[in-house]
């Protein structure tokens, strides 16, 4: 996945991450991310990918029906990003919160009894201009 972003002007891990995210493989988002994250992860852009990388990590809970788990990563997520508003390297990161904060509402509506990701309404992540 990261070999054909070579060559672009944001990171071929950052793009990956989203191509992966997409396409629902929340396991690969996150660990192509952090190879990307780990060299830099106490340089002062480490919490924006942590978070993306934890966000990523909610949706693997999820995808195997542990909702508390994934809860407390939505949590973390949001505390890593919200420093970040409203962009980062081309992500709006308001809209991810707004992401972060549906996905909550919808465990805790449901008191955590139904898991609100399914592949027909799966989460996506836009990132405007950067893979042009």
């Amino acid at each position: 996945m990261v070999e054909k972003y070579r060559g672009r002007v944001l990171d071929p891990h950052y793009l990956g991450y989203f191509d992966y995210f997409n396409q629902q493989l929340f396991y690969e988002a996150h660990d192509v991310l952090e190879n990307l994250w780990l060299p830099i992860r106490k340089e002062p852009d480490g919490p924006f990918y942590k978070g993306l990388i934890q966000l990523a990590g909610a949706f693997v809970h999820l995808q195997k029906d542990r909702l508390h788990p994934a809860s407390s990563l939505f949590k973390m997520s949001r505390t890593n990003l919200e420093q970040f508003v409203p962009t980062r390297s081309h992500l709006d990161v308001t809209h991810v919160l707004m992401l972060i904060d549906d996905w909550l509402n919808r465990l805790e509506r449901d008191k955590f009894t139904v898991n609100p990701l399914t592949p027909a309404h799966a989460p996506r992540l836009e990132l405007p201009g950067a893979f042009d």
